[in-house]
C-alpha cells in the first residue's frame, strides 16, 4: 500500500519540508485524515460581478432561510461593485479618480475604511502591494498591443504617477486628494476579496453557519463544515499546468487568496512576460509562478498573495516569521526541470492533500 505520508513528504519542498514531513510521518496510514476530502452534494447560487463569477455554496441540508440569505449576499456584491469599480463613471471610486486631482473628494465611511487598510498594507509590504499602478499597467497594455516592450522613458513617466505617497487620505475630514493629474486608485487586487468577506459576514449575520463563497475562483472564504470533513475542500491548480490539479486544501473557517500568471501574459522576442508587475520597478515579476495565502479574511489574503508574488520566497518568509496566522504556498519555477517547486510557510500539513488522483473540490 502506498504510504500517503511519504507521498506528502516527497511532494513538499522548501525550508519547512522536513518539519512537515516529520509531522506527516506520525500519522497512521489507516487514519481517515490521510484521505483527500472530496465535495459532496451542494446548493449553488451564482452571479456575475467584477468581471467574474461570484458563488455562494451551501450544504443542501441547511436551514430553509439559507437560500434567501445567499441571494442577499450576492446582491451585496453588486452594491460593492458599484462602490469600488473604476469602469463605471458613476461609481464612487471612479468619481474619485476623475476629480481628486482637482480638489479633495469626500469618501463614504465604508470606502474610507478600506482605503485606510490599503494604505497600511502598502506600508507593511514595502510597496509590493500597491493599488496605484494603473499608469504602469496602461503602458504595458499599449506595448503588448504593439508587440513590443515599454521604453525606459515610458516606464519612468508612469512611475512618477504611482505610489501611495501620491494619495492624500485625510481621515479626520473623510476626504481623499491626489497630488497630480494622472494618479488613480484601482482596488482590483483586494476588491474581490473584500466583497467575499462582506458576503460571508452577511451569511453569518443571518445565522447560516456552513457556507463557502467564491469570487472569481481566486478569492475564497469558508465557514463551518462540508460533508463531515471539518471544513471545505478547495482545489489548487498546478501553476504550470492549469488543467491539472496540484492538490486540495481543507479550508477551516478561513480565506484563501491566489495570484498567478498562468492565464495571463504575452511574449516578445521569444520571452514570456507575466501580467503581475513589481510596482517598485515597473517590470513584470519573474521566476514566481503562483502564490496562495491562507488567513482570516479574503481581502487580506488577496492583497498579500499579490505582495508575496512580488517579494519572492525569502522576503515573504521574513515577513511571515512573526505572523503564524498567515499561511503561504509559493510556487517557483524549478531550475532543474519543468516543474513547480512549492515553498510552504505556516500551513498545517494536516490540511494539505497533494494530488495523487483527481478529486472533486471547490
Amino acid at each position: 500500500m502506498t504510504n500517503p505520508s511519504a507521498d506528502r513528504r516527497d511532494f513538499l519542498t522548501g525550508r519547512l519540508a522536513q518539519q512537515i514531513a516529520a509531522e506527516a510521518a506520525l500519522r497512521s496510514t489507516d487514519s481517515p485524515s490521510t484521505e483527500t476530502p472530496t465535495r459532496g452534494p451542494v446548493l449553488l447560487l451564482q452571479t456575475t460581478a467584477m468581471a467574474c463569477h461570484f458563488d455562494v455554496i451551501l450544504n443542501p441540508d441547511g436551514p430553509a432561510r439559507q437560500v434567501e440569505a445567499a441571494s442577499e449576499a450576492l446582491d451585496l456584491v453588486h452594491q460593492l461593485e458599484a462602490m469600488m469599480t473604476i469602469y463605471r463613471p458613476e461609481a464612487e471610486l471612479a468619481i474619485i479618480n476623475q476629480t481628486a486631482a482637482l480638489e479633495p473628494v469626500e469618501v463614504s465611511g465604508e470606502l474610507l475604511d478600506l482605503l485606510i487598510e490599503v494604505r497600511d498594507l502598502v506600508a507593511k509590504t514595502e510597496g509590493a502591494f500597491d493599488p496605484t499602478t494603473g499608469p504602469l499597467i496602461a503602458v504595458w497594455r499599449t506595448a503588448r498591443k504593439e508587440g513590443r516592450l515599454p521604453s525606459t522613458a515610458e516606464l519612468e513617466a508612469a512611475r512618477q504617477l504611482t505610489g501611495m505617497d501620491q494619495i492624500q487620505l485625510d481621515v479626520a475630514s473623510k476626504t481623499v486628494r491626489y497630488r497630480q493629474p494622472g494618479v488613480e486608485l484601482n482596488l482590483g487586487a483586494i476588491g474581490k476579496g473584500y466583497a467575499v468577506d462582506c458576503a460571508g459576514r452577511h451569511l453569518s449575520s443571518r445565522g447560516i453557519d456552513h457556507w463557502l463563497v467564491h469570487g472569481g475562483k481566486s478569492s475564497v472564504l469558508a465557514a463551518g463544515d462540508h460533508a463531515g470533513h471539518g471544513g471545505w475542500p478547495v482545489g489548487l491548480r498546478d501553476p504550470l499546468l492549469p488543467q491539472h490539479s496540484w492538490g486540495t486544501i481543507l479550508l477551516k473557517n478561513q480565506a484563501l487568496g491566489t495570484s498567478g500568471t498562468a492565464a495571463q501574459g504575452f511574449r516578445v522576442g521569444g520571452r514570456r512576460y507575466g501580467h503581475i508587475l513589481d510596482p517598485r520597478t515597473g517590470w513584470p515579476v519573474e521566476n514566481v509562478l503562483s502564490v496562495s495565502v491562507l488567513t482570516a479574511r479574503a481581502a487580506l489574503a488577496d492583497a498579500l498573495s499579490t505582495a508575496f508574488f512580488v517579494l519572492g520566497v525569502e522576503k515573504t518568509r521574513r515577513l511571515c516569521d512573526n505572523s503564524t496566522d498567515v499561511g503561504v504556498l509559493l510556487f517557483t519555477q524549478s531550475s532543474r526541470q519543468m516543474a513547480a517547486e512549492a515553498t510552504i510557510i505556516n500551513v498545517p500539513p494536516e490540511i494539505l492533500y497533494p494530488a495523487r488522483s483527481p478529486a472533486a473540490s471547490f
